[in-house]
């Protein structure tokens, strides 16, 4: 901790989850620094006191200030808020891995499984940093950012497998609009937040078809069902997947138009090709890459994801999501749980 009772966060990340978990953490009494790769932004978010590229109308609390300096950022940060997309996370932490202070709890927000490695985004962060994964923590949920920015009433969970730490980060996150619950199981909550995102893209893809919510719920009940699977053989705790990581932001992810992957997947779905997508989308949708990755994550491990594996054939074979859906609808039948 630093020398006073306030705690001090350093956000590296100002796109919009990045700048509204900051805005979080200022709410809830912490000092924010808002790390932003531009300068121009930087100076118009203190200037204006609202993040106009990523969130604009949203008002930023005065307790969050932004700079382009990650060392000035880091300089006594408490929290180190890591909101970079998953397949950027090992680049930019070794720029940022000589600022971080000795102490610091280090907190992924990425969703997603590095491509080439099939490690999650705490695995990388240890890797990269070479911190004791116990100083190492993630932050999953059903968190839209707009929603969370616009201090709609929801809950997210914070997981570490250091108990202080994770009360720590949940204290520090706690508003009067935002409820945080703790959590030790790091990989369930890692994989609940990555897969999600791919399952977000079949539902997508369906909603683009002109299918209907029984296509959609079952999507994402055997989505679940495949995201369970895969964790509890990498050693998760497959109640996690009940749980806000889980279930609960699979529904909001799969069903709102805010979810960037749901709406890339919708565009698919309507006849889009992967680059008329790409380029109609100004954030990352982490599951387009990620889907790759996790497909080969549960090869090694022996898990099958049917709906993962289409959704790979969409994006990155060439598929139509209408030859997809046909290849789920007549796998063979089985079992819904299996033993």
């Amino acid at each position: 901790m630093s020398g006073s009772d306030t705690v001090r966060a350093a956000v590296l990340g100002a796109g919009s989850w990045g700048t509204a978990y900051a805005k979080v953490l200022a709410d809830a009494g912490c000092e924010v620094a808002l790390w932003a790769r531009r300068a121009e932004l930087a100076a118009a978010i203190n200037a204006r006191r609202e993040n106009g590229d990523y969130l604009p109308g949203v008002e930023l609390p005065d307790r969050l200030t932004a700079t382009d300096d990650h060392e000035a950022a880091l300089t006594g940060a408490d929290l180190v808020i890591l909101a970079v997309p998953s397949q950027t996370m090992r680049a930019n932490l070794r720029h940022w891995a000589g600022a971080l202070g000795d102490d610091a709890t280090l907190v992924s927000l990425a969703k997603g499984v590095e491509l080439g490695t099939h490690k999650r985004m705490t695995e990388v962060i240890v890797e990269v940093t070479g911190v004791p994964a116990d100083r190492v923590a993630v932050v999953s949920g059903p968190n839209l950012a707009k929603e969370i920015a616009s201090e709609q009433p929801a809950a997210t969970v914070v997981a570490a497998t250091d108990r202080g730490r994770a009360e720590l980060l949940q204290r520090a996150s706690t508003t009067s609009y935002l409820r945080v619950y703790t959590n030790t199981d790091v990989v369930g909550v890692e994989l609940g937040g990555a897969v999600k995102n791919v399952i977000a893209l079949a539902c997508g893809m369906a909603e683009g078809m002109g299918f209907g919510d029984n296509t959609k719920a079952s999507l994402m009940t055997r989505g679940l069902a495949e995201t369970a699977r895969l964790g509890v053989a990498l050693g998760a705790d497959p109640m996690t997947f009940a749980g806000l990581a889980g279930i609960g932001d699979l529904v909001a992810t799969c069903t709102s138009p805010l979810s960037r992957n749901r709406t890339f997947g919708e565009r698919l779905g309507r006849g889009e090709t992967l680059e008329q997508a790409i380029a109609h989308t100004r954030q990352t949708a982490e599951g387009v890459k990620s889907c790759l990755s996790i497909l080969e994550l549960a090869a090694a491990a022996g898990v099958e994801m049917p709906i993962t594996e289409q959704v790979v054939q969409v994006c990155h074979e060439g598929i139509a999501p209408s030859v997809a859906m046909k290849y789920l609808m007549r796998r063979e039948p089985k079992p819904e749980h299996r033993s």
